[in-house]
C-alpha cells in the first residue's frame, strides 16, 4: 500500500512537471531555449498520462470509493510543491522527478 501511496504521489508530480514543461515559457525558465512543438506535444500527453496512471495507483492505494478523493489531494500537493520550487529552482524540480522512480523502487523492495 504504501508503494501505491507513492507512486501516486510521484506520478501526480511527473505528470504536473510534464504539464508545466509542456508549456513554452516553463520549459524556456528551465533550459533557456524554446521546444519544438512536437517535444510540448510529447511532454502534454507524457504529462496526462502520468496523471492517469496516478489516478490508479490512488485507486490501488486508498479503494476505488476514497481513491479519486486522495488522487485530488495527491494533485494539489504536488501541484503545489511544483508552484513552490519553480520560481526559486527551477532545475530541481525537473531532477526530483528523475529521483522518485529510484525511490519508488526502494520503497516497492522495502514494503
Amino acid at each position: 500500500m504504501v508503494a501505491h501511496f507513492f507512486a501516486g504521489f510521484a506520478l501526480a508530480y511527473i505528470g504536473m512537471l510534464g504539464l508545466c514543461q509542456g508549456l513554452e515559457r516553463h520549459y524556456k525558465q528551465v533550459w533557456q531555449t524554446v521546444p519544438s512543438a512536437p517535444l510540448r506535444r510529447l511532454l502534454r500527453g507524457a504529462g496526462w498520462f502520468s496523471l492517469a496512471l496516478s489516478f490508479y495507483f490512488c485507486g490501488r492505494a486508498w479503494g476505488w470509493a476514497m481513491g479519486p478523493i486522495g488522487w485530488f489531494g495527491m494533485l494539489s500537493l504536488s501541484g503545489f510543491g511544483l508552484l513552490m520550487l519553480l520560481p526559486y529552482r527551477p532545475r530541481l524540480a525537473v531532477w526530483l522527478a528523475f529521483v522518485c522512480v529510484p525511490l519508488w523502487v526502494l520503497i516497492r523492495v522495502l514494503a
